[in-house]
């Protein structure tokens, strides 16, 4: 089986993550299109004080799904992403495939994007990457929940206003104080419901969407004969 090659982009990262925390030496043109191997990376590695081991583990990295990020509103998770490494790239046939299999399991006819090698579908929140990665491709699922975003936010936002206005209340006397109550508590209710509102919608929806994205995720791994590294 033929070594691996790695293009220019590749190299670069490798010595990134190699070199971690070393300071990077000034970048040097290197072949631009047959690329090179580890072995070649390890010898370069090696003249500039990198362990041959640190260079193949980099590559191996380079290899991994990177950790998908999942957006969230002050630490709470308010969306769903993964990450999956195909080891060939999807002919045409199986990119339209993938979008009816899309349409299908989202209810949602979605838009598609083409710019060269990266293919994107998507529909509002709810996007599907696919991109070149070396001899194969990465696919990324990512979605969030605007409106419990939304709601969590309009809630924390009138929950502040009502602490800020009893606090600011509360110096000036007992009476208007329990003014301020009074006045505010309605404002801090419609808070808490809309924070509640937001909180609450979120378990289910994200346990439908991961299995939605298991579901696509698991038949492009084996129509591709790819093995699941995320």
């Amino acid at each position: 089986m033929a070594d691996r090659r790695y293009s220019d982009d590749e190299i670069s990262e490798i010595f990134r993550r190699a070199t971690e925390v070393q300071q990077r030496a000034p970048q040097q043109q290197l072949p631009p299109s047959e690329g090179m191997s580890l072995a070649e990376l390890q010898s370069i590695g090696r003249e500039a004080g990198i362990a041959p081991e640190l260079v193949a583990q980099a590559a191996r990295e380079l290899d991994q799904p990177a950790t998908p990020r999942v957006s969230s509103l002050l630490g709470i998770p308010t969306g769903v992403a993964r990450t999956i490494r195909l080891e060939r790239r999807l002919t045409d046939d199986e990119w339209d495939a993938l979008v009816v299999r899309l349409r299908d399991t989202f209810e949602a006819r979605g838009l598609i994007t083409v710019q060269g090698a990266f293919r994107t579908w998507s529909n509002g929140n709810l996007h599907v990457l696919v991109e070149p990665s070396g001899e194969g491709q990465l696919v990324r699922f990512r979605t969030s929940h605007g409106r419990a975003r939304a709601y969590i936010a309009g809630g924390l936002v009138l929950a502040s206003i009502t602490g800020i206005s009893v606090a600011a209340a509360a110096t000036a006397g007992l009476d208007t104080l329990n003014n301020a109550i009074d006045s505010f508590g309605s404002l801090f209710l419609i808070g808490a419901t809309l924070f509640g509102a937001g909180l609450l919608q979120l378990p289910r929806w994200r346990k439908t969407r991961r299995l939605q994205m298991d579901e696509v995720a698991d038949r492009l791994l084996r129509i591709t004969g790819s093995k699941d590294e995320g």
